[in-house]
């Protein structure tokens, strides 16, 4: 499996994964670690809830859960458990660290101005079947020797190296997904590939009927429905599991087992379809155009709506994520642009209309300059207004020219 460079480590880094070859000795250490790391996790969530207990019973007698706080009970916790010191201690400190921001999410959006639907939800316990184990260790915890991986605690892993890392990794996540697969993510120095001016500037507008609307007839991504036609297989699955599905406290059965995997399989398969339709559109993109005006829309609110279904299939997140991935990574000048009253706004005159079009009103019709287009492409133009940019280097746009004539 080649490995897949991704975003999200801060401005000058990013991920690269790969593929783990993962002994049956190997994966239970490594289970093994997961537990004591899972039990930490556990203990941070209670000591949490008990603070907020005690300082909301005694507001003159504050106390504080800190990682500072917990790296100390964990010194403790260490000492009083010979299993739990019997594991390496850099992935428990790491999962605290992962428990602290996550609590410091939480706390940002309850205390904030952002709706229900925005907000991130007080860690919760980690359940032993419904938890997926993941490792964090940074560079004291983790070495390549031999071009294997080797972990604190002589965990030994064999990585299938599709590629070589650019640079020496500053920290490590190893963990299994759905399929029961290991794998491992090296966090490196992002490095730059510029490529060639090309002089030309392109809006974007996300959308359900196509996934992205853009100022290019070329460079427009149709809506692939990959989970539409996978539907019936996944129904099927549904079936298989429902008629063979457990009673609460019993293991599942061969058959169950064997349907739950099909099911994950096809699932897997679907997100794969859809990351690789998104980057290889984000690759077209960044490399024909210098300059990208882009909705930065957030398409959680679609979650309750009635286009919920056909809004996940398109997987508009995902396919930003990838254009803001390959326009960093290739030196492109990526703006994004609020998506307030995109729909409403004429990209010729700047007119604004006096109610929202409904969604089942397609063209756009401007009653200040009359100009006329498809509604998705007068607001990928609006993008490149928004923007700053000039219109004329959008493809077939025209300075001082009306978008009815342009469009003839």
């Amino acid at each position: 499996m080649s490995a897949a460079a991704n975003p999200g480590e801060g401005a000058g880094h990013t991920r690269y994964t790969y593929r783990l070859r993962v002994s049956r000795t190997a994966s239970r250490a490594l289970l093994g670690e997961w537990d004591r790391c899972r039990w930490v996790w556990n203990q941070c969530v209670a000591t949490s809830k008990t603070v907020y207990l005690h300082n909301k019973t005694h507001p003159d007698d504050k106390q504080t859960c800190g990682p500072a706080q917990l790296d100390k009970m964990l010194t403790g916790w260490r000492a009083e458990y010979e299993w739990l010191a019997a594991g390496a201690s850099v992935p428990q400190q790491q999962i605290i660290r992962d428990f602290a921001r996550s609590r410091a999410k939480a706390v940002k959006d309850i205390t904030g101005r952002l709706p229900v639907r925005q907000r991130a939800g007080m860690p919760r316990f980690k359940k032993k079947d419904l938890a997926d184990p993941s490792l964090n260790y940074t560079r004291r915890g983790f070495r390549l020797k031999d071009r294997r991986l080797h972990l604190a605690g002589n965990i030994i892993l064999t990585v299938v190296w599709s590629r070589d890392l650019p640079a020496d990794p500053s920290s490590v996540r190893v963990y299994r997904d759905s399929l029961g697969h290991w794998y491992c993510s090296f966090v490196v120095p992002a490095q730059a590939e510029p490529l060639p001016a090309t002089g030309q500037a392109i809006g974007i507008d996300w959308g359900v009927t196509e996934v992205a609307t853009t100022t290019s007839d070329d460079h427009d991504l149709p809506h692939a429905e990959y989970g539409k036609q996978a539907a019936k297989k996944l129904a099927r699955y549904d079936r298989m599991m429902a008629r063979r599905k457990p009673a609460p406290g019993q293991p599942g059965s061969k058959g169950y087992r064997t349907a739950k995997k099909l099911r994950a399989k096809q699932y897997k398969k679907i997100a794969r379809q859809r990351q690789d339709s998104g980057r290889k559109w984000a690759k077209k993109v960044v490399r024909d155009h210098d300059v990208i005006a882009a909705e930065d829309f957030r398409p959680k609110f679609l979650a309750k709506s009635s286009m919920a279904r056909k809004a996940a299939d398109a997987a508009i997140g995902a396919t930003k994520r990838a254009l803001v991935e390959m326009a960093r990574k290739h030196r492109r000048d990526l703006r994004l642009v609020s998506p307030a009253h995109t729909t409403m706004d004429c990209a010729q005159c700047g007119a604004r209309t006096k109610h929202a079009l409904p969604l089942s009103e397609r063209t756009y019709t401007c009653a200040a300059c009359g100009a006329v287009s498809p509604r998705d492409k007068n607001s990928a133009r609006v993008m490149l207004v928004r923007a700053g940019l000039n219109p004329a280097g959008a493809d077939r746009i025209r300075p001082d020219c009306p978008l009815d004539r342009q469009a003839a």
